[in-house]
Parts: structure tokens; sequence; C-alpha cells
């Protein structure tokens, strides 16, 4: 049975506090030396979400209640298994009217199933995804469910091209957009390869930015199958929304600002740093 009283109640508190953080009595215990068998059940719980969230589609029941749900069970599956959230600056969604364009840094497939619960208490979402999620055998079928725009990461040049054209559409239907802008998803934050994708589509559709910083190597990328690899519980999850940013001219000054609040969290956070922070 599909429960949806708790993400409602979830939602309320987001709406509250316009912030989030799990609490110690959700910590769980300390596994020792099974890391493997945490990742194990990690991984199999999220797999079980994903099962259901499947089912209530083909029963033509997801929409948007469905997929903050999936996404809310995903990110208590980290709790239970000693994932700790620490999020902050929703504040800044509710205070900006309209769709926004969200730019961070992309670490690993955990920000992408655990950010739209987070959101959607506050706008509609849609990400930028590989073009290969959509018919991935899990998520394929949930990522086409919800708005999404899909690159194949083949010719930058088309790529760039459905970004601006379907990010521009979505947005004028007041649908926010997320976009990480790095070339891969990475544990250290790479400033040269941080493009300025979103900058552009923020600039053709008028519409502002909401950095974003994020910290999610709670669930490492994995050695064989990239989105199955150990998780860490020492490691907090951290989501951190930034000030809106309205952009003018080329948007360089506004790519820097994007660079500079994902780069001084994470380095306020232990993360990792690639190249020079403008």
């Amino acid at each position: 049975m599909w429960n949806d009283d708790k993400p409602k109640a979830f939602e309320r508190q987001l709406k509250q506090q316009l912030a989030y953080t799990t609490s110690a009595c959700k910590t769980a215990r300390n596994w020792g030396p099974l890391e493997v068998l945490r990742a194990v059940l990690f991984h199999a719980r999220i797999l079980r979400v994903y099962a259901l969230a499947k089912r209530r589609i083909r029963q033509g029941c997801f929409g948007r209640d469905g997929y903050l749900n999936s996404s809310w069970s995903s990110l208590t599956v980290a709790e239970k298994l000693g994932g700790r959230f620490a999020v902050t600056g929703l504040h800044h969604l509710v205070d900006t009217q309209g769709p926004v364009v969200i730019i961070g840094n992309h670490m690993g497939s955990l920000e992408t199933i655990a950010m739209p619960c987070l959101i959607l208490p506050f706008k509609e979402v849609a990400f930028v995804v590989k073009q290969s999620l959509t018919t991935h055998p899990i998520f394929g079928p949930i990522m086409c469910a919800v708005p999404h725009i899909a690159v194949a990461r083949n010719n930058p040049r088309e790529d760039l091209k459905l970004v601006l054209t379907r990010g521009a559409e979505l947005l004028s239907q007041g649908v926010s957009v997320v976009i990480f802008p790095q070339a891969t998803r990475s544990a250290e934050f790479d400033v040269d390869g941080f493009n300025t994708l979103g900058i552009k589509l923020a600039a053709r559709a008028g519409a502002p930015v909401i950095p974003l910083a994020l910290k999610t190597d709670f669930m490492a990328n994995g050695k064989w199958i990239k989105d199955m690899g150990l998780v860490y519980p020492s490691r907090t999850i951290h989501f951190a929304f930034g000030n809106r940013i309205g952009v003018t001219g080329s948007g360089r000054e506004e790519h820097v600002t994007v660079v500079r609040h994902v780069a001084s969290h994470l380095k306020e956070w232990g993360g990792t740093i690639k190249g020079v922070v403008p």
C-alpha cells in the first residue's frame, strides 16, 4: 500500500521550517565492519522504492505526489542506514516568485533521487539528465513520468540547443529546472569543468538562478556499477541553496557567484576542490 501521510507531513515540516536536519533519533546503529552489508541493504531498499513507484506509474496515479513520495522514501532509506541530512536555504525558493534555474555541483545519483522532495513543496521541478537514464531499467520509467530534459552528451552543440529550447519551454510553464553543469558526477568540485550552461538557460528564459552547493558522498560512486557504491554514515549529506541571482549581460559575474557559493560551502564541509576559484 502506498502511504502518502508521512511524505505530506514531511512537506508540511519543510514549509514551516524552510530547512531540514535529520533528527538524532533516526541515526542508525553502528554497523562496524559490515559496510558491504549496509550498502547491499541500502541499494535493495532503493530498488524497492522504485519498484513501488513503477507500479504506481502503471496504475496511472503517480504524478507530483508520487514523485515526492518516492523521493522522500529514498531519503528515509538513507536515514535508516545512518545518513544524516542537513538542508539549508530553502527560504530562497519561497522568496523567489515563479520558476528558477537551480545550478549546483554533481557528486552522485543520491542528489537526483533525494532532491525532488526538497524542492517540490515549493516549486514544480525538472532535472537535466543523461539520455541513458530515460531507458534505464530502474530509473527510466520514473524519469519518463516526470518533467525532464534528456541530453545525449555526444554532441555538445546539440545538447546546448536542447537545454536552452526545452528548458525555456519548461520555465515558461512554471517548472523550475535543476542543472548540474559538470561533465560528469564526481566527489571533487572541478572549477574549470563547471560550465555556464545553467547561466545561459537562465538568461535565455529571463529566469533567476538559485545556486546550490551539495555534498552527497554518503553514497559513493560504485567501482563496477556507478549507481551502486558503498555508503558512509560518517559523511553528512549537505544541501545549501543560495541567494537568488538575476542574470544580466554575458552572465560571467553570475557564474562566478555560483562557483563561489559551491566552493565556499564545500570548503566548510571538508570537500575537495580542483582548480582555482575566481
